[in-house]
């Protein structure tokens, strides 16, 4: 029973979509999922299953109850431990000159891309912002900040049609810590 890790997009404490991450916390335990814990007020939750359901019918099922519960249209984008290893470890940008943590995210998609999919960003050039596509995750590189950087979930999402969330660096590694580690955090 490996935990599981979902990133639900558009969730926050205040605003559109706002949910209390206790809630969030106590919906996953109705699903009957065990080892249940969020981390910081945007929809990051590790959590254990024991029903051998594929990614892809746990996404739904989460959606359908974010849905019934809350009445929010919430993607559930799932991602298990060797998943998030395996973006740490292919991060295409971590060997650039001054490479900074801090000004780097990956962009979680809900499925995998097609190659026309990629095609349709494979001349968007925004430097010195940079991206990379790899199977199902965008790695993008805003090495002056994300202040100004045209290359946000929403540019990749209408550009491309697909669905996605973006996470930092530090998130990834805490989440993946949380989901190694259940008794830390």
């Amino acid at each position: 029973m490996s935990p599981n890790i979902a990133f639900l997009r558009g969730v926050n404490m205040a605003g559109h979509n706002s949910l209390k991450m206790n809630d969030l916390s106590g919906l996953f335990q109705s699903l009957g999922f065990k080892d249940v814990r969020t981390y910081i007020q945007s929809g990051n939750v590790v959590f254990s299953d024991q029903s051998g359901k594929s990614v892809s019918e746990l996404s739904v099922i989460i959606e359908l109850a974010i849905l019934k519960k809350f009445n929010y249209t919430v993607p559930a984008i799932i991602r298990n431990i060797y998943d998030l290893k395996q973006i740490l470890s292919i991060n295409p940008f971590i060997n650039e000159e001054n490479f900074n943590p801090g000004r780097m995210v990956a962009i979680l998609l809900h499925e995998e891309t097609t190659a026309d999919q990629i095609n349709k960003v494979s001349d968007v050039d925004y430097p010195p912002d940079k991206f990379k596509i790899i199977g199902s995750e965008i790695f993008v590189y805003c090495p002056n900040g994300f202040g100004k950087s045209k290359l946000y979930t929403n540019f990749f999402e209408k550009k491309m049609g697909v669905t996605g969330t973006a996470r930092n660096w530090n998130t990834i590694n805490t989440v993946l810590q949380m989901a190694e580690n259940p008794l830390t955090i």
